[in-house]
């Protein structure tokens, strides 16, 4: 209900001065077939009076701001040209009604006049019955004003072209159906800022908003479009009549600030700027949003130059032809010196203190939105009367709606300029300048940001004098040294300490600044580095000098064994050979030989079958070679020891070939364990990349607990034969089994303990070269110190290799224990 009454008592103020003026003033009003209507801020009313009840407001009686007088001018020149086209709207004339709109919220009369049919507001009334007064609106400046009176017009579709609201919210066709604009969104002037930051390289900014929609649109799409930039935002602060500026510029020289976006019109921005000036704010670089950065007053203020540098994003300075001869004509006339011509509220304007050089040398911003929109309605409207060459159709019943149908199409040349609007009302042309202040107190254009059809930004470095020798630098934290990382030091990500990035690791900061990234398994890195290097994969080769050595050897071993295997079986049933063990000589040889089979799988790139075939000949055949050792020491011991005490034992083992079956029992354990073991966890190439940073050494992965069971096997076996052949240690000199089997035994612990410190203190890619030689090693222990003693008795002391020498042995042994 209060809202009710507050609209029923502006609607009273309204209808009261729609009586009592009843004089035209030429400036505001013009007679023509079709009326546009205009909305411009000729004066700005900035004190905040309380009312106790409705009331409009006398624009005359604030400020006159003549930049937006020069925009007022430039309607009425608009209309009056395209008057006097012939090709544009022909034998139609256009009349306008404008309102000096300098309040935000309290000028409703004057919108309330240009929607009004007869003098009546049916603001839900049918389209077709009811006509407006104008077929469309120019204007208002501010987003705010728009915001405020822009729902008035959307009722009834009325088009309202814009030449100044930015607010990112008129482009929402869903809330605003009839909204075009002929100035960039605030989207378009915060790109050309972050732009200009990005091109300094700065990145610890502050920014300095109006507190309303225009501003505090700007302050958000400012943070959304550095988000995912590496400029912060160090300080923001929005500004309205109440703001303490000493305490916002402590606040920004605390923060060391250097650059300070102002996001605000200029009569806030003369506040700010002048500010400034008076606290002695000084090395920074101001950076002006278009609303402000033509201004013609501030860069001529004293002191300015004191403040640092200032850049400023602006509107193309576009002259228009025939402009200033009009102004020139206009005041001769003196139209606005008698107040008492007025015919309605707010449209007096007082400006005779302003001559025609002060119109023309005020701010050009904006000036070109103006023009283009009014141009932009007349076009529309040509098409809804379906002009052609010199006539137009009169019959013709023109609807806001079906000019803003026209509108939207709209696609024509103005002063070079193809003039489009897209899906949300926003312009397809255009461009903005980037400006500078310089010393001689103007805004001297330094650069430019195209839109249409592309995109270029550019700025032309040598044209700005900077407050200090060089491009002023805006950092929180210096830049960390390459190789090193950036941990963030509270909320802001400009701030950061650095930390060197460790072996393994590298830092991209063009990917990710705060990170250490590690390395792929194939590549390495060194302390502090910006990328990874490729490791070096090491394997012994075939051709490698120590591989051939190796498998020489293992050739030789295999002959060796073939040639005793020969030698054996011709003096097979000689005593040496007997002795030796006979038959079981032949197997020991013959695993002597495939376990050498081992030895060549070990170089070479690893596959999985070299893998396997490195190690299961070796352990199975290996088994089989000490089970026979274990039963020929077994054997010795029985003979010489055992045989005497236990008989029974003696003649048991003789009976069922004891030997036998314990070589066969090892052998297919060893065989069922190697099954198991492979079953459960194979033998498989094995990429090493923790030895070395800058190398991958491949090697075979050995499961150690498939493997144990094997392992635990031989290991029993050795030691059995260990004790058993130790045990045979004080047998005859010249008969010395024990003693051989017992050095081989040590040969071959101490081969595998030297092997094994190796493997800890070494594990480049010649263990392998090593493995293999262990285990050359192990065979070659067997045949160079059990076998080839035995051969040297056959071929140089055949006498040794008698029955009775053997018998006499053993005879005198027998004696020596029975006393």
């Amino acid at each position: 209900m209060k809202h009710v009454l507050a609209l029923l008592c502006l609607l009273g103020t309204f209808l009261y001065a729609f009586a009592q003026c009843t004089v035209p003033a030429s400036e505001f009003q013009l007679k023509g077939n079709y009326l546009i209507g205009g909305l411009f801020d000729i004066h700005h009313d900035s004190a905040l009076v309380h009312h106790d009840r409705p009331e409009a407001i006398d624009c005359s009686s604030t400020k006159l701001i003549d930049s937006n007088y020069r925009k007022f001018e430039l309607m009425r020149f608009s209309v009056e040209e395209i008057n006097n086209s012939t090709n544009l709207l022909p034998n139609v004339s256009l009349g306008y009604e404008i309102f000096d709109h300098c309040s935000d919220t309290q000028n409703f009369p004057g919108v309330l006049d240009l929607i009004s049919v007869n003098g009546l507001i049916q603001p839900w009334s049918e389209p077709h019955k009811n006509l407006s007064k104008v077929t469309s609106v120019v204007g208002t400046f501010t987003s705010t004003e728009t915001l405020t009176v822009a729902p008035l017009f959307m009722m009834n579709l009325i088009p309202m072209v814009s030449y100044g609201a930015a607010s990112s919210v008129f482009s929402r066709k869903q809330i605003f159906p009839s909204f075009l604009r002929t100035v960039h969104p605030n989207k378009d002037v915060i790109d050309v800022i972050v732009n200009i930051i990005l091109h300094f390289n700065w990145r610890w900014v502050a920014f300095l908003n109006t507190d309303n929609d225009y501003g505090n649109d700007g302050r958000d799409l400012f943070m959304k479009r550095i988000k995912d930039t590496e400029i912060c935002l160090a300080y923001t602060n929005g500004l309205n009549h109440d703001s303490n500026y000493s305490q916002i510029f402590k606040q920004i020289g605390a923060l060391e600030i250097p650059i300070i976006i102002v996001f605000a019109p200029e009569w806030t921005a003369e506040t700010l700027i002048r500010s400034a000036i008076q606290l002695n704010v000084t090395k920074k670089v101001w950076i002006a949003g278009d609303a402000w950065s033509l201004n013609k007053r501030l860069p001529k203020e004293k002191g300015i130059k004191n403040i640092g540098t200032v850049l400023g994003v602006s509107e193309p300075v576009v002259t228009i032809p025939g402009f200033s001869d009009f102004i020139y004509s206009s005041k001769r006339q003196m139209h606005c010196e008698n107040a008492g011509q007025q015919k309605f509220c707010n449209q007096v304007c007082n400006c005779s203190n302003l001559n025609a050089e002060d119109v023309i040398a005020a701010d050009p911003s904006f000036s070109f939105p103006v023009y283009s929109a009014v141009y932009a309605i007349a076009h529309a409207l040509h098409n809804v009367l379906q002009c052609g060459t010199g006539t137009c159709n009169d019959k013709i019943t023109v609807y806001p709606h079906m000019v803003l149908a026209e509108l939207k199409k709209s696609n024509f040349t103005l002063l070079n300029q193809t003039i489009q609007f897209d899906e949300n009302g926003d312009p397809k042309f255009g461009s903005y300048s980037i400006v500078f202040w310089n010393h001689s107190g103007d805004a001297e254009e330094i650069g430019t940001h195209t839109f249409h059809p592309t995109i270029n930004f550019f700025i032309n470095n040598s044209k700005i004098q900077w407050y200090m020798k060089g491009v002023p630098t805006s950092l929180c934290s210096t830049e960390c040294p390459a190789g090193y990382a950036k941990k963030q030091d509270g909320i802001h990500k400009c701030c950061f300490n650095c930390e060197i990035c460790q072996k393994g690791t590298y830092v991209n900061i063009t990917e990710d600044p705060y990170k250490c990234i590690y390395c792929k398994e194939t590549e390495w890195s060194a302390e502090g580095s910006t990328s990874c290097n490729l490791r070096v994969v090491e394997y012994v080769p075939f051709k490698d000098s120590g591989a051939i050595l190796i498998m020489v050897g293992a050739w030789v071993l295999v002959g060796l064994t073939l040639a005793t295997s020969v030698l054996f079986a011709i003096n097979y049933n000689t005593p040496v050979v007997r002795s030796a063990g006979g038959p079981m000589c032949f197997l020991i040889l013959g695993c002597l030989s495939l376990c050498s089979l081992s030895v060549f799988f070990y170089f070479d790139k690893p596959t999985v079958s070299f893998c396997i075939l490195r190690f299961l000949p070796f352990i199975l055949f290996y088994t089989v070679c000490l089970a026979c050792f274990v039963v020929r020491s077994f054997q010795i011991v029985c003979i010489f020891k055992i045989a005497a005490k236990f008989p029974k034992l003696h003649s048991w083992w003789m009976k069922y070939h004891g030997q036998w079956l314990v070589i066969t029992v090892a052998f297919v354990t060893q065989a069922l364990l190697l099954i198991v073991g492979y079953s459960y966890g194979p033998s498989k190439p094995y990429n090493d990349t923790l030895s070395y940073p800058d190398k991958i050494i491949l090697g075979c992965d050995i499961n150690l607990k498939a493997s144990s069971g094997s392992v635990f096997l031989l290991l029993s076996l050795c030691s059995l034969c260990f004790i058993f052949s130790y045990m045979g240690k004080d047998l005859p000199k010249n008969y010395n089994e024990a003693k051989a089997i017992t050095f081989c035994l040590l040969v071959l612990i101490l081969t595998w303990i030297i092997f094994a410190t190796e493997y800890m203190l070494y594990h480049g890619k010649y263990i392998q070269t090593f493995n293999a030689l262990a285990v050359l090693s192990s065979l070659y222990s067997f045949l160079l110190w059990y076998f080839l003693p035995k051969c040297y008795i056959i071929i140089f002391q055949p006498y040794k290799n008698t029955q009775q020498y053997f018998q006499g042995l053993i005879q005198n042994y027998t004696k020596t224990i029975s006393q």
